[in-house]
């Protein structure tokens, strides 16, 4: 297996400059809100990457925290590059380092300060983890989607000329014409790649590691508890909402980049509530987000949501803020429904740790279930996305999702039964 892997750099840009990076990232699209896979500065489709984007990390609610009595606080504007890849996260900068060092001084020549003479230093200095990371298929490759891709739409083309046979004469038949096209070089259909032993190593301490500091720390948790709810219940009593209507050229500038395709990303960022008990609080949720994450939703959903491919959050400003983006199938209205319906539970315990969000209660209620005033704080918190690529445009994550049953029913023995299944899904 080939585990997937975020990748991330977060630079100051220089005031003065952003009209000129803004359009240095506007060279980089073929149209609104859809990258240039093969433009000259970072072609994406040369890279191992499923999504990746470009947006500056401009807050339009950064004076939000004055109703805490809070001064201001004084940000940089941030270039953040994202991207979501195959493998390891180093082996793709050096990938990066080898193609495109060249696109990417010019698309960071307008932060402060610009990479000199060592791109890579100056790289690493301001590369970033997220504190959460959701991957929809851990272990489905680039190559592999393609590939699977390319066999569903062949076999759905030769379908009709096996039609009326029994279904495992059905399969069997199918399975001669792609063994013939793979012999070909027609088809492509790569074995899976050995897991890297790291990464194995890795993941079982973390697998093992988190539940053990779990029950170390449960004594004091126990006896933290009744501490917590009250405090909790306290400051959810007197934390103020902030969700008036979005502005309307903000939300016509949002919608403009949306729905080009039948995926869609979401780029959004906020003031997390002033205090320790907050930013502990977000702190031990997204540590238990990114462990179930990585080890109970790695196959197809988060929790009971579907329409997710990557998604990630990343602290800022010594978490001071909190930046959230993903990739889904849909409509922005379609995507917020499906959680509000379905885990608004879960939405409450991660952002109502954020300044302005509707009132919760417990952590875990209230909060997106008033889905009016929900809605409006999520569009009022998002950024448009300058640059957006995604590697199968075409294809929702139920899409591929198929096109995997449908190669492992091909290299399979299947019954009739088994047989009757596998074809519905042509």
């Amino acid at each position: 297996m080939t585990p997937q892997s975020s990748f991330m750099i977060l630079a100051p840009v220089d005031s003065g400059r952003v009209e000129e990076l803004r359009r240095i990232l506007a060279s980089m699209n073929a149209a609104p809100g859809r990258a240039d896979a093969n433009n000259p500065l970072l072609p994406f489709g040369r890279f191992d990457i499923h999504f990746s984007r470009l947006v500056i990390l401009d807050d339009p609610t950064k004076d939000d925290i004055e109703v805490y009595g809070v001064p201001r606080r004084s940000y940089p504007l941030y270039l953040a590059m994202l991207a979501d890849v195959d493998g390891d996260a180093d082996d793709f900068l050096a990938q990066l380092m080898q193609h495109s060092s060249k696109g990417l001084r010019t698309i960071f020549s307008c932060c402060q300060p610009a990479p000199r003479d060592d791109l890579k230093a100056w790289i690493e200095q301001y590369r970033v983890e997220p504190a959460a990371n959701y991957i929809n298929w851990r272990g489905r490759t680039v190559r592999q989607l393609r590939e699977e891709a390319a066999l569903a739409a062949y076999l759905q083309q030769k379908r009709a000329d096996v039609a009326g046979k029994p279904p495992r004469e059905m399969h069997r038949m199918l399975r001669g014409y792609v063994d013939a096209e793979t012999a070909a070089g027609r088809l492509r259909l790569t074995p899976e790649a050995r897991t890297p032993i790291g990464w194995t190593i890795r993941n079982l301490a973390n697998l093992i590691g988190v539940p053990l500091a779990v029950l170390l720390l449960s004594p004091f948790l126990l006896l933290y508890l009744p501490f917590f709810a009250v405090i909790l219940r306290s400051k959810e009593r007197h934390d103020p909402e902030i969700c008036p209507v979005p502005e309307s050229a903000h939300a016509a500038k949002l919608s403009s980049l949306e729905d080009h395709y039948v995926a869609n990303q979401f780029s959004a960022m906020g003031t997390l509530k002033p205090g320790l008990f907050r930013r502990s609080t977000i702190t031990f949720i997204l540590w238990l987000l990114d462990y179930t994450a990585r080890h109970i939703y790695n196959r197809g959903h988060l929790t009971r949501v579907s329409t997710i491919h990557f998604a990630r959050w990343v602290f800022l400003d010594r978490k001071q803020r909190l930046f959230f983006a993903s990739n889904y199938d849909g409509s922005l209205d379609s995507y917020m429904d499906d959680f509000i319906n379905k885990v608004a539970f879960g939405l409450n315990v991660v952002f109502s740790n954020g300044v302005g969000y509707p009132k919760s209660d417990w952590l875990v209620l209230g909060g997106a279930k008033n889905e009016q005033k929900f809605k409006y704080f999520i569009r009022r918190h998002e950024l448009a996305t300058e640059v957006w690529y995604t590697a199968h445009p075409g294809l929702t994550a139920a899409d591929l999702e198929r096109n995997t049953r449908i190669r492992q029913g091909l290299e399979a023995s299947l019954s009739d039964e088994e047989a009757s299944e596998w074809l519905a899904l042509l």
